[in-house]
């Protein structure tokens, strides 16, 4: 099969996703800017999520452009990341709404772990249908980013029962570590 279907409607479902999370953030009722002050843990919430979704367009992106084809496999695969990204909204305005509780952090967290879960088992998908020998094989390498995100989002997860602000600095330590531009698939295509 070919995979212009699966990038159409993965573009689509991430789209989707970043609207439903705008559409969050309701307008205040006061015309002035301290009225703004109560929205910002929703906008702060919202700009990090925009941001994790803006990482994983650009990466899955990067990623279909190794893939020559998908099976059955792939578009489960492929389905189960777009669901965990599709829980981001809803814990993200949780998160928000409740100015970074506890809970609301250690289900983010969740989420993005989940979200990284269901991306590496896609990756990996692809690679077994691609072969060892594959373009995504070879750019993917060692995964040190792979490897330190999971272990950073459990952390995460454990310290917001300690400290809401520590949680956080471990999911923007994670944004971070991927929003600098990741070039090893392009530096195989070349």
């Amino acid at each position: 099969m070919q995979k212009g279907r699966l990038e159409a409607f993965s573009d689509g479902v991430l789209a989707i996703i970043i609207t439903i999370m705008v559409l969050e953030i309701k307008v205040p009722h006061g015309e002035t800017f301290h009225d703004l002050l109560p929205l910002v843990p929703v906008f702060l919430s919202y700009v990090l999520s925009f941001i994790y979704i803006g990482i994983y367009w650009n990466n899955h992106h990067h990623m279909m452009h190794t893939v020559t084809k998908v099976n059955g496999a792939i578009l489960w695969a492929n389905l189960h990341l777009l669901f965990w990204l599709s829980l981001v909204p809803f814990v993200t305005g949780w998160m928000g709404e409740n100015h970074f509780g506890p809970e609301p952090m250690a289900l983010y967290g969740f989420i993005l772990l989940m979200a990284g879960v269901a991306y590496v088992i896609l990756q990996n998908l692809i690679i077994k249908s691609q072969g060892g020998e594959s373009l995504l094989a070879k750019a993917i390498g060692g995964d040190i980013k792979g490897k330190l995100s999971p272990v950073l989002y459990i952390a995460g997860i454990g310290c917001s029962f300690v400290s809401n602000w520590l949680s956080g600095l471990m999911y923007v330590a994670v944004a971070l570590m991927w929003l600098i531009p990741d070039k090893r698939i392009e530096n195989k295509m070349e």
